[in-house]
C-alpha cells in the first residue's frame, strides 16, 4: 500500500485538485459549531482537506504514508503543519486527545482487521465529548461490483486496490461501539464537476461520551 500511494503522489501530485472536499466544508462547520480546536486527520494526502480546517482556525495534525504527499503539502500549504509519516495501522503516534478527526476516503481501503483497528484508535485519542467523522464509499457507488470480490462488498480494482463498500448493516456492525450517532448517504462532489466523477459515500459521525466524574 505505501509503495502503490508513493508512487501515485509522485506520477500525480495533486490529483484531486486543491478544493476541499464538501464533506470536509460541512465537518469543519460542525466542529466549529461544537467549539473544537484540535483536529487529527487520518489520510493527510497533500492536504486540501486539512487547509479548509487550518483556514478556519483550527489546529490540525495529520497522518500520511507518503512522504511525497507530505512534500507537495508543504510546498503548497507552508511547511509548519504538523505530519506525521506512517500508515494509519501504525496508530497511535502520540498521545494527544483531539477534539475533533476527520477521515476522508480512507477506511474503505483498509482490510476488516486494520478499519476495526483505525475505529478503535480514533476513538481511543478523542477528547470526551469529542466527534469523529468517517467517509466512506456506499454500496450504491457505480464502482460497486466491479472487479474481483475478495470477500462481501470487497473487490480488487484493476488498480490493484481493494475497495470495500458500506452498507448500514456494516456501519453498525463496524462503528455501533463507538458512539455511532449518524449515518449519511452523502454525493460527492456534491454538485457535478465536469473534471470530477460524482461517487456515493457514507458520512459517519461517532460521539465519545462524557462519563461522568472524570
Amino acid at each position: 500500500m505505501s509503495e502503490f500511494w508513493e508512487s501515485s503522489f509522485r506520477d500525480k501530485q495533486a490529483m484531486w485538485g486543491f478544493e476541499p472536499a464538501d464533506s470536509a466544508r460541512d465537518t469543519v462547520t460542525l466542529f466549529r459549531n461544537r467549539g473544537m480546536v484540535n483536529i487529527l486527520i487520518p489520510g493527510f494526502g497533500y492536504g486540501r482537506n486539512a487547509k479548509v480546517f487550518a483556514d478556519n482556525g483550527f489546529s490540525v495534525t495529520g497522518i500520511e504514508i507518503s512522504q511525497t504527499a507530505i512534500d507537495l503539502a508543504r510546498q503548497h500549504f507552508g511547511p509548519d503543519m504538523p505530519v506525521f509519516q506512517g500508515s494509519v495501522s501504525d496508530m497511535p503516534f502520540d498521545q494527544v486527545e483531539y477534539d475533533g478527526i476527520f477521515c476522508y476516503a480512507l477506511i474503505h481501503l483498509l482490510s476488516k482487521k486494520d478499519r476495526l483497528k483505525l475505529i478503535a484508535d480514533c476513538y481511543n485519542q478523542l477528547k470526551p465529548g469529542g466527534l469523529m467523522v468517517f467517509v466512506a464509499i456506499s454500496v450504491r457507488d457505480a464502482r460497486y461490483g466491479q472487479g474481483k470480490e475478495v470477500s462481501k462488498n470487497r473487490f480488487l480494482t484493476g488498480h490493484g486496490v481493494e475497495l470495500f463498500f458500506y452498507d448500514s448493516d456494516s456501519i453498525e456492525e463496524e462503528f455501533g461501539k463507538y458512539g455511532l450517532s449518524e449515518a449519511l448517504e452523502i454525493k460527492e462532489p456534491v454538485h457535478n464537476r465536469s473534471n470530477i466523477s460524482q461517487q456515493q459515500f457514507w458520512k459517519i459521525v461517532c460521539e465519545k461520551i462524557e462519563v461522568e466524574g472524570k
